[in-house]
């Protein structure tokens, strides 16, 4: 049996040539942090088996939302610098006894699959292994006053990103020796491998797997992660449920007093159902009854924001992003429009996007049909996700 392979995502730094403001972490990139991307890269990867983050002691409640929906254990306190942060991510991690750990930069958010394909690869064989880019300027060396002095041969000279692959006991090892001797300056766990005995190998990077680092790191990222999600996708969602005795209906996730209730195996929440194919719908991926089926007994009353926020994960585990959800409710009473912003901030809320992306329509059916007689309440939803271009391909 294989043993696993864990990924240490790193979120405890400050950020301070970032500018002002949040942890660069933590920022906005088109809906979705840089810590979030990150996460979500490992979470899917099918070769990572844990996935465990490292942030800031300041930081839990923007941790906390940024990793909302993620199937994440709690995050490990660092320390005062990188090092001592990476260690204390390993020690997190020891009681699992990985094969392979993978080390990455929470400010690293475009990294992609195949780059942790190869970081795989690489750990395996070599047991020391990190990404790099050959440097294709020419690079000069100058003095103090700015006199170039020489120029350097760049042929042999690389710049490595992360996330960078080690066999877990020697790095856990190296680290706890470098504790020892007092040394807490080393600039990436390559150089601390290196100066432990260890053999470092460099595998292919990627140019595109940028570090935020300054204010024009962020309007690049920004520019790039709309770019990456380029296939737009549109799904409609439909459902209908009709009324039973009761005292209160749901929806959009809220409870609205009534003389009657909907009728329905979970808390049939017409309106959530609906945005719920929608969004499946847009990932071509089934409807709401493949995966949770009314004939499974677990689901019998349950809650249908929990059927949301599968949906909206979905589309994040992906790599991508919800770009606007809009759901109209059919029925003659009860009356939404006094609750209409209440229903926009619950499923923004679910699906964790802002309200602005959420509209939320009522009209009736002019006495018409079955929800002109009052029989059922009726919801269409529809749904437009961005997703990365190579997810068209795929």
């Amino acid at each position: 049996m294989t043993r696993p392979v864990a990924a240490l995502v790193l979120a405890a730094g400050r950020g301070l040539r970032s500018g002002p403001g949040i942890p660069k972490q933590y920022r906005d990139l088109e809906q979705n942090s840089a810590a979030r991307s990150s996460l979500c890269l490992f979470l899917a990867h099918p070769d990572i088996t844990h996935v465990q983050a490292v942030i800031h002691a300041d930081d839990a409640d923007l941790f906390r939302s940024a990793s909302q929906g993620l199937a994440l254990p709690a995050p490990v306190l660092g320390g005062a610098t990188r090092q001592a942060s990476v260690l204390a991510g390993l020690t997190a991690l020891e009681p699992l006894s990985p094969a392979l750990v993978l080390i990455h930069d929470a400010a690293r958010p475009f990294a992609s699959p195949a780059l942790i394909d190869r970081a795989v690869a690489a750990g395996r064989t070599s047991g020391a292994a990190v990404p790099a880019l050959a440097v294709s300027d020419t690079v000069k060396e100058v003095d103090p006053a700015g006199r170039i002095t020489r120029t350097i041969d760049r042929t042999t000279l690389r710049t490595v990103q992360t996330p960078q692959a080690f066999e877990f006991t020697s790095l856990l090892t190296a680290h706890r020796q470098a504790q020892q001797a007092g040394l807490t300056d080393f600039s990436d766990d390559a150089a601390l491998a290196e100066w432990a005995g260890m053999t470092v190998t460099v595998f292919e990077g990627e140019t595109t797997n940028m570090k935020l680092t300054t204010p024009d790191d962020f309007v690049r990222a920004r520019e790039q992660s709309l770019a990456r999600q380029s296939d737009v996708r549109t799904g409609i969602g439909f459902d209908v449920h009709a009324f039973g005795p009761g005292d209160h209906v749901m929806i959009g996730g809220i409870s609205l007093p009534f003389d009657r209730a909907l009728a329905g195996h979970s808390d049939a929440d017409v309106g959530l159902h609906a945005l719920v194919d929608a969004l499946l719908g847009a990932l071509a991926d089934g409807d709401i009854g493949h995966h949770f089926p009314p004939s499974d007994p677990q689901w019998k009353g349950a809650s249908s924001d929990q059927f949301l926020k599968f949906a909206a994960d979905r589309v994040t585990a992906r790599g991508g992003a919800i770009a606007h959800l809009d759901l109209t409710i059919v029925c003659e009473a009860p009356k939404i429009g006094p609750h209409r912003d209440a229903i926009r901030n619950r499923i923004a809320e679910i699906a964790n996007v802002d309200v602005s992306r959420v509209s939320v329509k009522a009209t009736t059916s002019e006495r018409l049909g079955f929800t002109g007689r009052g029989e059922g309440i009726a919801a269409y939803a529809t749904a437009t996700v961005r997703l990365p271009w190579s997810e068209h391909h795929a």
